[in-house]
């Protein structure tokens, strides 16, 4: 890949540059900003602009001990060294061809005498000046003193915003930044362009920066290419030995505390650093942290240091810090980093705290490191559940299988056997799909487990398989006898609040699970961090099915700032949270976005599970936006995940192919996929998911779901279900003035998809009653209510766009003629004998007066 980099407009600042060099209130402008920042840039787009000629030179450092360096050019052959000759002789040079623009690149680089021709030709305004200066250099008095004396307005060039910034990588690389990449890549630049610019191009090269699905995301370290290491390594050959010690330190354990990092390294060196402005002092709390100015200055010090320096200084830094306490678990996970590679003796149990620390913290990829070595080290049960731990959540299932594999449950004790069996039948339930063994391991453990409080771990995951293989009632229950039990450890009740949460909501009972995720948010001591934000996006999912669309929004938001660069996997559940707030609210857009992202977060080497939901939200997204090839590809990937330990998306899925069926135009094919949705639902206890499918089907045309409704409202908890109970009653019962209450209260409750098929569909029933007004109002309710969800379309947003005398059948088989399908494909879509296509071709080309199927294929598409 070549990337073509392109300007980010700044026209705020290219129009006060603009201003400067065309107004009367000044001579002209410099630019003052960070080395990299787009002062040059900026200057010669501006420059390009003008009419006046533009004389630009380039200040070095090599021509700043050469009298007139960088204006010698313009004396010519002059032998003089009379400096006034010099100056005379440069000046008639620039001005003598009339009204011009001197350009000056690096105007802190200028000797002296070109300093004072440039202050000449601004004091008599016989030219304009365009000059750059970088930050923190010593600046030529002559210089200084054009802004300061008012001759030249002097601007200050601020980094690019994290917008900004975004916009300019993905007109690079040509696709979509995955977030949490973004919040990276502007960590690490600072917006600073070239530093940017050299980020994306270094990591796309090191192949860290990469495509994946349709999002790009940047996994692993930063790459720092030799371009900007030339760059930030100038400044560091500068700094002296003392100081470069001072960063190497700082460099192996940022942020640092002032008194750590004078006590190692000196405070002349210390006061240095931060003078060459490469450090800064940040006070967190009651401590003053040392960090560097910028976080590339940092990734350059680090490549610098070899392996010998390395072990010395992080053993200093052992030494330092063993003598504090380690009573967080960051000083912890530090200190653990610095032992593992120092020249000190290796602490097992801090390392084996460490990593629980990091799986506590979700970041997976530093808990495997972590684990790893601990399991190198000693080979016990202990590390190896932890590593294998690490390795299942980021999708490398038989990889911690193999870990686990090398103990036999023979030679464990009570707990040593549940470490072991509940972690290896989490690998083969979700993971591989192998739920007999699953079960069979399960069973074995139970059989030899005798303590109470273990026990109660093993039943909290024999509850979590349970829900999913959609035994709804009898997964709850055991939850709940494990939440219930004041001997339950802290895993054993993430465990089984899972497992609740996942469930409830579903089944109708969200609200009974508020309790148990404020209980799970109370606790300071969590024992798996994936566990517990799995826990958060069942607190989001009861929210939402209990029509809780603004505190499930506020809920989801907040779970997203627990995540952070390493924590991808809880970063991509964060976003499947807010993907279900968005898909509920019909929000189709944010919900792409936030499920593209996520799905891309998600990739491993085996397919997570956490994909089937993520993509089956997406599915339903890009059919409600017409979007119905990537609908259609999104379905099929999802199909990997199936099964008896994904049972539970089951009617969810079906769903998805409704909203599938329905955006290809096949109606018929849409309610009765919904129909079975909710008949699945139903019978396995999924009453909330009965409802919605029910809903659903009323949507696609279906007149029969009321009485259901009805009784579904005496089950459901929330108000959702009421509002759906009363859309079924006013649909079947044609009552038009209902269904515009019904949309109004669908708007008032977020719900607006629903609300713009409640209206769509009180426009056909007015139109057919003859009321054109509230046909016109109910119609355009609709279309404004569709285009807050994106510009989505429906049957019912369909038909009341475009009212046509043709029954829904008689429609369906319209559009997919208009889609170009032949009688017999349309036959084999919709399980009908061509002979019945054909009669409802020849009734809906009478109904229209058309004369034939071609006719009546240009007709639709008019219309659409």
């Amino acid at each position: 890949m070549a990337p073509i980099w392109q300007i980010v407009d700044r026209p705020a600042e290219f129009g006060a540059v603009r201003s400067a060099l065309t107004g009367n209130e000044s001579c002209g402008v410099v630019l003052v900003g960070d080395p990299g920042v787009g002062k040059t840039t900026l200057a010669r787009a501006v420059a390009g602009s003008l009419r006046s000629q533009v004389h630009w030179v380039a200040s070095t450092q090599s021509s700043r001990s050469i009298p007139l360096g960088v204006f010698a050019h313009l004396v010519g052959t002059s032998v003089s060294r009379d400096a006034t000759a010099l100056l005379a002789s440069a000046r008639e040079s620039l001005v003598s061809q009339g009204e011009c623009v001197v350009g000056v690149d690096d105007a802190h680089l200028l000797d002296e005498l070109s300093a004072t021709l440039l202050h000449q030709i601004a004091v008599d305004q016989s030219g304009r000046i365009l000059a750059t200066v970088r930050s923190g250099e010593p600046v030529p008095d002559a210089v200084t003193s054009l802004w300061k004396d008012g001759y030249l307005r002097r601007i200050e060039l601020q980094p690019f915003s994290k917008e900004q910034s975004v916009r300019l990588v993905e007109s690079v690389v040509g696709g979509r930044l995955e977030g949490l990449s973004a919040d990276l890549m502007w960590e690490s630049s600072g917006g600073n362009p070239l530093f940017l610019r050299h980020l994306v191009e270094g990591s796309i090269d090191a192949g860290t920066l990469r495509k994946v699905g349709d999002v790009w995301q940047l996994r692993g370290p930063t790459a720092v290419p030799s371009g900007l290491a030339s760059l930030l390594q100038d400044r560091l050959d500068h700094a002296g030995p003392d100081v470069l010690n001072a960063l190497r330190l700082l460099a192996l354990c940022e942020p640092l505390d002032i008194h750590a990092l004078t006590e190692l390294a000196g405070d002349d060196a210390v006061d240095a650093a931060e003078a060459c402005d490469l450090i800064r002092f940040q006070q967190d709390g009651t401590v003053l942290n040392a960090r560097f100015s910028h976080p590339l200055v940092g990734d350059v010090v680090r490549d610098r240091i070899g392996h010998a320096t390395e072990r010395r200084l992080k053993g200093q830094l052992v030494e330092l810090l063993r003598r504090r306490e380690l009573s967080t678990a960051a000083s912890r996970i530090r200190m653990a980093q610095l032992s593992i590679d120092s020249d000190q003796l290796l602490d097992i149990d801090l390392l084996i705290s460490a990593t629980k620390d990091a799986i506590y913290l979700f970041n997976m990829p530093l808990g495997q490191r972590l684990a790893k070595v601990a399991f190198d080290r000693t080979g016990s049960l202990e590390a190896a559940e932890l590593l294998s731990r690490t390795l299942l959540w980021q999708g490398r299932p038989a990889a911690a299988e193999a870990i686990l594999a090398r103990f036999s449950p023979d030679d464990l004790d009570e707990l040593q056997l549940v470490r072991w069996g509940t972690p290896r039948a989490s690998h083969l339930f979700w993971a591989m799909g192998d739920v007999e063994r699953a079960h069979e391991v399960i069973s074995l453990v139970r059989e030899r487990t005798t303590h109470p409080s273990l026990r109660l771990f093993v039943e909290a995951a024999a509850a979590a398989m349970a829900v999913h293989e959609n035994r709804i009632d009898e997964g709850i229950a055991a939850a709940l006898q494990v939440l219930d039990n004041p001997l339950a450890p802290g895993q054993a009740v993430e465990f089984a609040a899972f497992a609740a949460g996942l469930a409830m909501p579903v089944a109708g009972r969200g609200d009974e699970f508020e309790p148990i995720a404020a209980r799970c948010r109370a606790d300071q001591k969590p024992t798996d961090g994936m566990i517990r934000v799995m826990v958060r996006y069942c607190d989001v999912l009861a929210l939402t099915h209990l029509g809780e669309l603004d505190l499930a929004g506020r809920r989801a938001a907040e779970y997203a700032d627990f995540s952070s660069v390493g924590q991808f996997l809880a970063w991509a559940i964060a976003k499947i949270m807010a993907g279900v707030v968005a898909t509920a609210r019909g929000e189709f857009p944010d919900a792409v976005t936030c499920i593209e992202q996520a799905l891309a977060a998600l990739n491993a080497e085996t397919s997570l599970p956490w994909q089937l939901p993520g993509r089956l939200l997406l599915a339903r997204a890009y059919a409600a936006l017409g979007r119905t090839d990537e609908a259609e590809r999104v379905l099929n990937d999802a199909a990997e995940h199936s099964g008896p330990s994904a049972a539970i998306h089951e009617p969810q899925r079906l769903i998805s192919r409704s909203w599938y069926a329905a955006a290809k135009g096949m109606e018929r094919r849409a309610l009765e996929l919904a129909r079975a949705a909710a008949e699945i639902a139903r019978q396995s206890g999924q009453y909330a998911l009965e409802a919605e499918a029910l809903h659903h089907a009323t949507r696609f045309g279906d007149r029969s779901t009321a009485p259901r409704l009805a009784e579904l409202t005496g089950v459901v908890h929330g108000s959702v279900v009421g509002l759906l109970a009363r859309h079924a009653a006013a649909f079947a019962a044609g009552d038009a003035a209902a269904l515009d209450v019904v949309s109004a209260d669908f708007e008032s409750a977020g719900l607006m998809l629903s609300a713009a098929d409640a209206a769509a569909q009180a426009a056909l029933l007015h139109d057919s009653a003859g009321d054109r007004r509230r046909t016109n109002e109910s119609g355009a309710n609709a279309l404004r209510l569709a285009e807050k969800c994106g510009g989505a379309t429906t049957p019912a947003i369909k038909a009341a766009a475009r009212p046509l005398p043709l029954t829904p059948r008689e429609r369906e088989i319209a559009e997919l003629v208009a889609a170009g399908l032949s009688n017999r494909h349309i036959a084999e879509q919709l399980v009908l004998s061509v002979r019945t296509v054909e009669g409802h071709v020849y009734r809906a080309c009478f109904k229209l007066d058309v004369a034939d199927r071609d006719e009546l294929a240009k007709l639709i598409r008019k219309k659409s």
